[in-house]
């Protein structure tokens, strides 16, 4: 059974000036120990994804609805509570964009995880600091008391980062959610937590769904991919496939778009046009006012998610 298993998932945000559909008909699911990459263009609806499988979006506004949204077996879709808060750290952790505004301001980075950790462990406030002190460590900070004792605006990107790692996994996950984690941060420190995840993915043998914009991070990341464009799933294929044989046209733009992919080129291959308005967006395949092949059905009709191959898939009607 899939540890995360999603079927024809949408969200939307009710606004005056109509309907802003940031995710519609997503279907994913991760095993357990899988590290999965979302990728694709701001506002293509890959954060909220995650967050609405966590129900960490504001309902309302947020309007969800699945055919299937279940983790670990917990229908999300239904779950009480208590349920969500017995999955969001026992099951799932997330790890946010932006560690700044993750931890809150006026408690120290020790008074944080050890809240977290007694919140889903039966455990004394010693025990809790001990522990929060062990996990600063395997995250390579190497004073971790001083750590403890510290204030988020007290440390650096690339520390703050390391510490809401040590937090997302003060409870043993069994998946965590990756979001953009090395956005923020320079090259060298982007390197280090990217190796940093992979290595302690493979330590706790979690399921890893990380979500960014970056192809360079999937490519050293993760197992299988997922693109997303306007809301909805172009492709998915395992890691080799997507960049040696790309079989959507959104996913071929994007390979061609890296550097180094343009060899002998002056500058880099773009994709014209601009990402699709969510509060009105493209009838047909979202991708068809910018795709160079596009076809008088692509605009009409939205295409199938078609099985290419016992691994891979994608919502094309050119493909066979």
């Amino acid at each position: 059974m899939p540890l995360l298993d999603i079927e024809n998932l949408t969200v939307s945000f009710p606004q005056h000036e109509g309907v802003v559909q940031a995710v519609r008909g997503v279907s994913l699911s991760v095993a357990a120990g899988e590290s999965v990459g979302i990728v694709g263009e701001s506002g293509s609806g890959k954060s909220v994804t995650c967050m609405a499988v966590l129900r960490l979006l504001r309902e309302p506004p947020a309007r969800i609805a699945a055919d299937k949204m279940e983790l670990a077996g917990v229908n999300m879709l239904t779950a009480s509570r208590a349920q969500l808060s017995a999955s969001r750290g026992r099951v799932a952790a997330m790890v946010f964009q932006d560690p700044m505004t993750a931890f809150d301001p006026v408690f120290t980075i020790g008074h944080q995880i050890v809240e977290t950790i007694r919140a889903h462990r039966k455990v004394s406030k010693s025990e809790a600091r001990g522990e929060a002190a062990n996990l600063l460590a395997r995250v390579e900070i190497k004073t971790p008391e001083a750590i403890l004792n510290s204030y988020p605006h007290q440390l650096s990107g690339g520390m703050l980062q390391r510490a809401m790692i040590a937090m997302a996994l003060s409870c043993r996950p069994q998946i965590l959610f990756a979001d953009e984690p090395t956005t923020a941060l320079d090259v060298t420190i982007q390197a280090q937590i990217l190796q940093l995840i992979k290595d302690l993915q493979a330590e706790f043998g979690m399921g890893l769904i990380m979500v960014t914009h970056d192809l360079g991070v999937v490519a050293e990341t993760v197992d299988r991919v997922v693109v997303m464009y306007g809301g909805r799933v172009m492709e998915t294929a395992p890691v080799q496939d997507i960049f040696d044989a790309p079989a959507h046209p959104y996913t071929q733009a994007l390979m061609a778009s890296m550097p180094g992919r343009s060899a002998g080129k002056q500058r880099l291959v773009e994709i014209p046009g601009a990402s699709p308005n969510p509060s009105n967006p493209p009838s047909g395949c979202p991708f068809h006012p910018r795709c160079a092949v596009a076809e008088a059905r692509c605009a009409a009709q939205v295409p199938a998610f078609k099985s290419q191959s016992a691994t891979r898939a994608a919502a094309c009607w050119r493909l066979p």
